[in-house]
């Protein structure tokens, strides 16, 4: 059997390791169960998301078995890791909703056959159920509050105030590790590097109880040169779900990416081999352009399948080289043809407001069929129209295709 660990720092996922020596031998002797964890804050997963169920189907294919939880109980709180502010509070009815709509997207990465076959479980089923005078008594006495304050999920919330509900949540995660250590075996947890500090609660908790086999391992996140997290978009986040991110858009956003990210984006978000990726990766100044469109075109391949990515990849052509359907990019159907420039640009979600599209065209950032718009009182009519539809655009790399 491969070592699993191996391939993960081959390809760049891992950022820190409770036991490094361990984690690794672990890997290399026996199958191992291991969990993930996603709060189903959303009816979609979004490109947050990928990197773990990338590792986890790394880890799947080397012989280990994943155990995806839905955080059906624990988003009843929200984890307060990287946020300033508390989060919304969800309806049970909503979090139920949620938890169907991600199981369907799980499905692409991980396998639910065969000998290590993957299982999805809510962590609901466990803690919505619990007393509280039990869990802190036998749960919190264990965690030290000075400890946990120190930890940086806390840390910049303690300026814009922790609720106590809040700070649960740790309390929470670890036990959810308790929980599979204990009922399926589970000995690894793992999850984005933000994850850190609950990752190393929930190890704790498990040797505290006298158990010296519980490791935590965080994977790096995607960000871009400025050190932001990657999957930002005009509209906000990158979903995995079509109908919230068109499959062209999703392939427009790794089309685009800046140069110094294709290496990692290759590595960490698409199966080609190592050699290829290297290959790609050397590609410099123009050429590095062929290397984008190969992992727009594997990515979308993997979230939207090869139909979806080669359409995605055609419109592109069409419109980037001339080549091509332009069938495929996205459309807005107009009710009336001779709509204001303003009331186009905001009906394409290209701007919130007709103040931020007068900006917009006052900085020359707006055209239509190729030609600038410095009016910002201009009314399309039938000469934009000419081919039977028009193509709005922001800056280079933002098309709308208009019809009527």
């Amino acid at each position: 059997m491969t070592n699993v660990f191996d391939i993960l720092e081959e390809r760049g996922y891992i950022e820190q390791m409770t036991h490094p020596k361990e984690i690794k031998e672990l890997f290399g002797k026996e199958s191992v169960p291991f969990y993930i964890g996603i709060d189903p804050t959303a009816d979609s997963l979004h490109v947050g998301h990928f990197v773990s169920l990338m590792v986890a189907s790394h880890l799947q294919k080397c012989g280990h078995k994943p155990i995806i939880l839905v955080g059906g109980g624990t988003a009843t709180i929200g984890d307060p890791s990287g946020k300033t502010d508390m989060r919304k509070m969800m309806s049970r009815e909503e979090i139920n909703h949620n938890v169907e709509c991600i199981r369907k997207q799980v499905e692409k990465f991980v396998s639910f056959e065969g000998e290590n076959a993957a299982i999805i479980v809510n962590n609901a089923d466990w803690l919505l159920d619990l007393k509280f005078i039990d869990f802190v008594r036998e749960i919190g006495s264990l965690f030290s509050v000075n400890k946990m304050l120190a930890a940086e999920c806390y840390k910049q919330r303690l300026e814009t105030g922790l609720t106590f509900f809040e700070m649960s949540y740790m309390l929470m995660q670890s036990f959810d590790f308790l929980h599979l250590y204990e009922t399926y075996g589970c000995k690894l947890q793992m999850g984005g590097n933000d994850q850190w500090s609950n990752i190393i609660g929930g190890v704790e908790l498990i040797r505290k109880i006298g158990k010296n086999d519980s490791y935590g391992l965080t994977f790096k996140l995607l960000t871009t040169k400025e050190g932001k997290k990657m999957g930002k978009t005009e509209k906000g986040a990158l979903w995995l779900d079509p109908q919230k991110t068109s499959p062209y858009e999703f392939y427009q956003y790794w089309r685009n990416i800046e140069d110094s990210s294709v290496e990692t984006v290759l590595k960490m978000l698409t199966f080609l081999p190592i050699e290829k990726i290297n290959e790609l990766s050397t590609l410099k100044d123009e050429k590095i352009n062929e290397a984008k469109k190969v992992a727009a075109f594997e990515i979308t391949k993997l979230i939207h399948g090869e139909e979806e990515a080669k359409k995605a990849e055609e419109a592109s052509n069409a419109l980037f080289n001339g080549q091509g359907s332009l069938d495929n990019m996205p459309t807005l159907k107009l009710e009336d043809k001779n709509v204001s420039i303003l009331d186009a640009i905001i009906l394409a979600n290209i701007a919130p407001s007709k103040g931020q599209a007068r900006t917009l065209i006052n900085q020359g950032g707006i055209s239509l069929n190729d030609e600038k718009i410095s009016d910002v009182n201009y009314v399309l009519s039938d000469k934009d129209f000419s081919q039977g539809f028009a193509i709005l655009k922001k800056g280079k790399k933002v098309f709308y295709k208009l019809t009527f």
